[in-house]
């Protein structure tokens, strides 16, 4: 045959693979898009392809498909990996004031940034209902707040990226059983979970990491932070259900001169509000490999507690007209943390935010939140703290 036949021939042959490897990758894509790769064309008219065409273009695909199998299969794995953001309390509208567009403007400006990690996950400082009595009817101390959004500003939050929200704090109950209902529905509908009831063990999966997140503060309505014997109990049935283990709590004393983590028992307005580095001791004693805190409204400390990580504020995320921003009051911060499947800290950061008028978070440039909670992990924790850089980052990246 002469050479330039011996040519067109291999050309051709290529491009019959080619086409029909980009038929099979077509039909993949379809089929996972909802479509029937088998159902009628589009198009009408158009070359037909013979028997023996059908059956080369097929095996030749098949050949392909294997050959780009065995590749994937050879290339070496790594061990999952799983990344977990938290941000502290966040009040999505109240009658203090409620957020425009259904709440997506006050978080907006942070939106990027929490959509990033794999599982996402907030204290709700607050209630979703349209009303009824709650725990600061007749009340006139001036320091008895109760809050509760539209229950359509819940879709906000998964605009937002949120996958997990903590219930367990002091204002879960702030419309008292039937705005409890009435949270959990709204947060269901928008296809959110939450954490932090009596007994309640919360598990999400991604990457192939099973999380599991339990929330405690120290009211009736939730885990008990109080009782650390059953909080360990309820920690060690997590462990058995995930690869990581989350605790989320409410605790320690509220106020601007709050920043530093004490030894022993913490109170406010005259409540029990946990031991902080006892029962965050304790618990990953217990299998917890992250605790993550909120409710003193400042930021404070991180720790090394026996290889795994322990940050005890991330103070106010959001709120519209309800939070004090004041000094100190008005540092935040998201913390993102990686984690493989045997719940070791891999590396994460501490990203600043500063809380504007009327409480929305913002990224601020100058790592003021960062280095605040460097100062503190040190003074407080001496070997132990959590060593941020200057723009918040920590271990490997």
């Amino acid at each position: 045959m002469p050479r330039g036949a011996w040519m067109a021939l291999a050309a051709a042959t290529v491009l019959l693979v080619v086409s029909a490897a980009f038929g099979v990758t077509g039909a993949l894509r379809a089929e996972e898009e909802g479509f029937n790769p088998n159902g009628p064309s589009s198009g009408s008219g158009g070359a037909t392809s013979t028997a023996g065409q059908s059956e080369t273009a097929e095996k030749a695909a098949a050949d392909a498909s294997g050959t780009a199998r065995a590749a994937a299969s050879a290339e070496p794995t790594g061990p999952a990996v799983v990344e977990i953001g938290w941000v502290g309390d966040l009040t999505p509208g109240s009658k203090y004031g409620n957020p425009p567009r259904r709440g997506r403007a006050l978080l907006e400006p942070t939106r990027r940034y929490l959509r990033q990690p794999d599982l996402m996950v907030g204290n709700l400082e607050g209630t979703f209902g349209d009303g009824g009595p709650s725990k600061s009817d007749g009340s006139d101390s001036g320091a008895s707040f109760s809050f509760q959004a539209p229950p359509e500003n819940a879709e906000a939050l998964k605009w937002a990226g949120f996958d997990v929200m903590n219930i367990a704090n002091n204002h879960s109950n702030d419309y008292f059983e039937r705005g409890l209902k009435a949270t959990k529905q709204a947060l269901k509908t928008n296809r959110i979970s939450h954490t932090g009831m009596p007994d309640q063990i919360t598990v999400r999966e991604a990457n192939g990491v099973r999380v599991a997140f339990v929330g405690f503060s120290p009211y009736p309505w939730s885990a008990d932070i109080g009782d650390i014997s059953e909080a360990k109990r309820l920690v060690k049935r997590a462990d058995k259900q995930a690869d990581v283990v989350v605790v989320l709590m409410h605790a320690g004393a509220e106020g601007a001169e709050k920043t530093h983590t004490p030894k022993g028992a913490e109170y406010a307005y005259g409540e029990f509000r946990g031991e902080t580095r006892r029962f965050a001791h304790g618990v990953i004693d217990a299998g917890a490999d992250l605790v993550l805190g909120s409710g003193p409204h400042v930021v404070r400390g991180m720790e090394h507690y026996k290889d795994r990580l322990v940050a005890y504020s991330l103070a106010n995320f959001a709120g519209w007209d309800n939070f004090n921003l004041s000094g100190d009051l008005a540092l935040s911060g998201l913390l993102t943390v990686k984690v493989d499947a045997e719940g070791n800290v891999l590396g994460g950061r501490w990203l600043s935010l500063r809380l504007a008028e009327p409480g929305v978070p913002k990224v601020d440039s100058d790592h003021e939140a960062a280095q605040a909670v460097r100062r503190l992990s040190r003074e407080d924790f001496g070997e132990r703290a959590v060593d941020l850089d200057d723009d918040g980052r920590f271990g490997e990246q």
